[in-house]
């Protein structure tokens, strides 16, 4: 079975939630014998197709926008991807891109989509923005052979919605890696942050609106804490926004920048709690990550964060940075420890691949 996946920057190390998903996912489904193509970006990438774990990474051109990259990317990808892979199926991450499934299916091919969460929610979106994502959401569910929907809830939401297409709307969640930092040691953190184990607040995240870094700093800076606030992670495009998070970066708010590899385990492992504050998410890998690295957490209580079930001291009130720095300050106080290995085993990556394949071979036993 040959695939052609579309919708993401590309692979491996690209910052962002669609990006992991993707890394960890398709070299399993190579090892089940998928013939697997990732039409990425080429500002992400460079120029030269190359190969991740079996997986080819074929970089197309495209200019970097915040909202014109991703659909004109998308487009000239379908296309590409009907004249010289001709694959069985398309694989088209986010509900952006999927407003390309109708045009993908004219051309003859069979459609999944994977909707990544609920977009048009983003604060950074303008009206049209949103109403055009919306309109992906829609031509996705209508047009795909398959739609599979990382959120719980989500899915029943859009089942509710999209009554017709019902039936092919599939829940699959993110995953995490079972022990990804066992082998991560103190020795792996950073050198350049000063920082001890145990004695620093963490963060992993693009600098970007709705993840809610500005009220992470805010609620820090409210708090009455003794340790450091780390935040990983940088921004597609320089905007104001990730300017002014750096700007309030000092001696103990430290703007860390992309770490990938034993360094970023070794962060997650060694850090005192790890704090995801997002307004939106579609399933937190990020949030999974952690917790898989034996973090301790606290969530913002967006819905698709508490779909994935932790007690009830793991979560604070979206937005409430006075809440946020209650629970920072009285960290000693809060019952977060849960049975991590139990809790993970729902969101095992050998899991989800085996079941995207059998979706796959669902859509390619389908009559047109």
């Amino acid at each position: 079975m040959k695939v052609a996946v579309l919708g993401l920057r590309g692979i491996p190390n690209v910052m962002g939630g669609i990006e992991s998903h993707c890394q960890n996912l398709y070299p399993r489904l190579v090892r089940q014998g998928i013939d697997v193509t990732v039409i990425g970006r080429s500002p992400y990438l460079g120029k030269a197709q190359h190969t991740y774990e079996g997986v080819t990474i074929k970089p197309l051109w495209t200019f970097k926008s915040k909202f014109l990259e991703t659909f004109l990317h998308t487009f000239v990808g379908v296309i590409y991807a009907a004249l010289f892979i001709k694959p069985d199926i398309i694989h088209i991450h986010a509900i952006g891109p999927a407003l390309f499934a109708p045009f993908a299916r004219l051309l003859g091919l069979k459609v999944v989509v994977t909707h990544h969460g609920a977009d048009y929610d983003r604060k950074k979106w303008n009206k049209f923005a949103k109403l055009v994502l919306k309109l992906g959401e829609k031509m996705g569910a209508k047009f795909s052979n398959s739609m599979i929907v990382v959120g719980n809830t989500l899915t029943k939401r859009l089942k509710h919605e999209y009554t017709v297409s019902a039936n092919k709307l599939v829940f699959i969640p993110n995953g995490t890696l079972m022990g990804f930092a066992d082998n991560a040691s103190e020795e792996h953190l950073p050198d350049d942050i000063p920082i001890q184990p145990r004695n620093y607040i963490l963060a992993v995240s693009r600098l970007v609106p709705e993840k809610g870094m500005h009220d992470l700093i805010s609620a820090y800076e409210k708090s009455r804490t003794k340790y450091k606030l780390v935040i990983v992670g940088d921004a597609d495009h320089d905007d104001e926004y990730a300017k002014s998070i750096r700007n309030r970066a000092n001696e103990n708010v430290i703007i860390a920048g992309k770490r990938v590899g034993e360094a970023l385990a070794s962060l997650y492992k060694y850090c005192r709690v790890f704090v995801l504050p997002s307004y939106h998410e579609g399933h937190p890998i990020v949030a999974l990550e952690a917790i898989s690295a034996g973090s301790n957490v606290l969530l913002s209580d967006i819905q698709p964060n508490k779909d994935i079930g932790l007690p009830f001291d793991c979560y604070f009130r979206v937005g409430d940075t006075d809440a946020l720095a209650g629970k920072i300050t009285h960290l000693h106080e809060l019952n977060l420890p849960f049975d991590k290995s139990e809790f993970l085993e729902r969101y095992n990556w050998d899991n989800i691949a085996a079941q995207t394949l059998r979706e796959y071979k669902k859509v390619v036993e389908q009559i047109r």
